[in-house]
C-alpha cells in the first residue's frame, strides 16, 4: 500500500444483506483498503435480521482492511433505513430487527394515518405519509403483536444507530435517518411527542439527534476492532442520504438507485410534503432535504425472474407486449403492501427474453412514475439522471432506464457510494468541510454520459393501464 497523502477515514455501509467497509484517503478520495462480510435476512412471514450479525460483519470487514483500518482518524456508519432495533437494559437485542422491507405493519400504518388526521396532516407534520416501511408502524405492530417484548425494551434504535452506539457507547442518530421513522417532525426537526404517545413509545428510549458536522463520539476501548481508542465517530446516516453525500449531490440533480430496493431522489432546498404518500419527505445529512420515492422490488426481483426463466440477467429481448409487475415482496410505490407479482398479455410467441425485459420494464416504470414528484418544479429536465447501485453497471438496466425515461443517463465510476458518503462524512470531521464538498473534491460523480433516446411512451402507457385495471386485485393480495 502506497503512502496516503492525507489522514485515513473509514466509511461503513451496513445494508440489507452485507456490510461493506472502505478505508479512504481524506485528501484524495483514493480507496486504500476495503472489506465486506455478509449477513442474513429471514425468509419467513416477515423480513428480520439479528443486529449482532451486523456487528460481526463490521468486525470481519474491518479486519480484511488490515493495517489501514488501524491508522484511521475518523469513522462513520451508514445503514439501511427504517429498521426497528429494540434493545434491553444491557444493550442486547430484545428480538431480531424488523427491516424496512417487512410489510406486516401495513394495517398499523393505515390505522395511524387515519387516527392522526389523514395523509395531508401527516405529510405536513412529518414530511411523509407512513407506510409499512416506516419505523413508527413497526413499533405499533410490535406493541400489538408482541406486547411482552415491547414492555422489555429499554432503547429503540435504527440500524446505523445500533452500530454507532456500539462504537461510542452513546445513543445517537442523525436528522437524515430520523426523518424516516415517522416520529420525527420535519416542521420542528424534533421528535413528535403526540405521535410517540399514540404508539406508546417513551421519548427517553430514543437516541439524541446529532446535528450535521457534529461529532457523535469517539471509539471506546474495544479490543476486537482495529480502531484506536479515541478515534472520532461521525453521526452517520441512512443509506440514501449517505449515497447523496457520496455523490456530492447538488439540488436538482436526480438520482435513480438500483439495489435490493429501487429509489429515486434529489436534494432540495424546500421541505417536501406530498399528501399522496408517493414521495417521502426525508431530511438529508447536510441540512437540506431529500425527497425520495422507493420501491421494494428492484434488482432482486428481476434476478428472481431471470432465475425462474433459466436465463442470465442480461439475456433480454426486445419487442415485448407483455406486462410483468414484479411485486414479489408486496410494493411500496405504488402502495400495495399485500400485492404479489402479476403477468399480463402472455402469448404463444412470447419468448423468455421478452418476459425478462418485461420484468425490467415493470421495475423501472414504478420508479420513473415518481421522478417528477421528487424534482422541484423548476428543475432542469435535461440534467442527466445519475444511475447508481448494484444494477447501474448492467447493460439491460441502463438501456431500460434510458428508453423509459427519455433522459441522458450518467453512470458514476465510483463504486460503493453509500460507504464513500460515510467516509466523506468522517473526513468532514477532520477538515471542517461539508461532506458533499469533500465528495465533489474526490470527483465521485464522474462517469460516462449515455445520450438520451426517444421515450417509449407506448410501453409506459401499457404498464400504467394494466396497473390501473389490476389495482383492486393487487390490493387484495391476489
Amino acid at each position: 500500500m502506497s503512502a496516503a497523502e492525507g489522514p485515513l477515514v473509514v466509511g461503513v455501509d451496513s445494508s440489507t444483506q452485507s456490510t461493506k467497509v472502505l478505508v479512504v484517503d481524506a485528501a484524495t478520495g483514493r480507496v486504500v483498503a476495503s472489506g465486506q462480510a455478509p449477513h442474513t435476512v429471514s425468509s419467513g412471514a416477515g423480513r428480520e435480521s439479528d443486529p449482532r450479525q451486523w456487528w460481526d460483519a463490521l468486525r470481519a470487514a474491518l479486519h480484511q482492511c488490515g493495517e489501514a483500518a488501524r491508522e484511521a482518524a475518523a469513522v462513520s456508519v451508514a445503514g439501511q433505513q427504517h429498521g426497528l432495533v429494540t434493545l434491553d437494559a444491557e444493550g442486547e437485542p430484545v428480538r431480531p430487527a424488523l427491516l424496512w422491507n417487512d410489510v406486516r405493519s401495513a394495517p398499523q400504518a393505515r390505522r395511524l394515518v387515519a387516527e392522526l388526521g389523514g395523509p395531508k396532516a401527516w405529510a405536513e407534520r412529518t414530511g411523509s405519509v407512513p407506510g409499512a416501511s416506516f419505523t413508527v408502524t413497526k413499533w405499533a405492530w410490535l406493541a400489538e403483536h408482541e406486547p411482552e417484548a415491547a414492555r422489555s425494551v429499554s432503547a429503540v434504535r435504527l440500524p446505523h444507530d445500533y452500530l454507532t452506539e456500539r462504537l461510542t457507547g452513546q445513543g445517537t442518530t442523525d436528522r437524515g435517518d430520523a426523518s424516516g421513522t415517522g416520529w420525527w417532525a420535519s416542521t420542528t426537526e424534533a421528535y413528535d411527542e403526540e405521535i410517540l404517545a399514540r404508539v406508546g413509545l417513551d421519548p427517553a428510549l430514543l437516541p439524541r439527534v446529532v446535528q450535521p458536522g457534529e461529532v457523535a463520539g469517539t471509539v471506546r476501548d474495544i479490543h476486537d476492532l482495529p480502531f484506536s481508542k479515541g478515534t472520532l465517530v461521525a453521526s452517520g446516516t441512512g443509506d440514501n442520504a449517505a449515497a447523496a453525500l457520496g455523490l456530492g449531490l447538488r439540488p436538482g440533480t436526480p438520482v435513480l438507485s438500483l439495489g435490493t430496493s429501487g429509489t429515486v431522489y434529489a436534494v432540495s432546498r424546500h421541505r417536501p410534503a406530498d399528501p399522496s404518500g408517493t414521495v417521502a419527505g426525508f431530511a438529508d445529512a447536510h441540512g437540506d432535504w431529500l425527497p425520495l420515492a422507493c420501491t421494494l422490488n428492484c434488482t432482486l426481483a428481476v434476478d428472481r425472474v431471470a432465475a425462474l426463466l433459466g436465463r442470465d440477467r442480461e439475456a433480454v429481448e426486445p419487442g415485448t407486449t407483455v406486462t410483468l409487475l414484479p411485486f414479489l415482496d408486496g410494493e411500496r410505490t405504488p402502495n400495495l403492501p399485500d400485492a404479489s407479482g402479476l403477468l399480463h398479455g402472455l402469448r404463444h410467441d412470447t419468448t423468455a427474453g421478452q418476459l425478462l425485459q418485461a420484468a425490467y420494464d415493470g421495475a423501472v416504470h414504478s420508479l420513473l412514475g415518481a421522478l417528477d414528484l421528487v424534482l422541484d418544479q423548476d428543475a432542469d429536465r435535461t440534467t442527466p439522471l445519475l444511475l447508481i447501485g448494484g444494477g447501474a453497471r448492467g447493460t439491460a438496466w441502463q438501456q431500460t432506464v434510458r428508453r423509459l425515461s427519455g433522459r441522458p443517463v450518467q453512470v458514476p465510476q465510483a463504486k460503493e457510494l453509500v460507504a464513500l458518503g460515510a467516509a466523506a462524512q468522517a473526513a468532514g470531521l477532520l477538515t471542517g468541510e461539508s461532506p458533499a464538498a469533500v465528495a465533489r473534491r474526490w470527483n465521485t460523480a464522474d462517469g460516462p454520459v449515455l445520450e438520451a433516446v426517444e421515450r417509449d411512451e407506448e410501453t409506459l402507457t401499457r404498464i400504467s393501464g394494466v396497473l390501473s385495471d389490476a389495482a383492486p386485485l393487487l390490493e387484495r393480495g391476489c
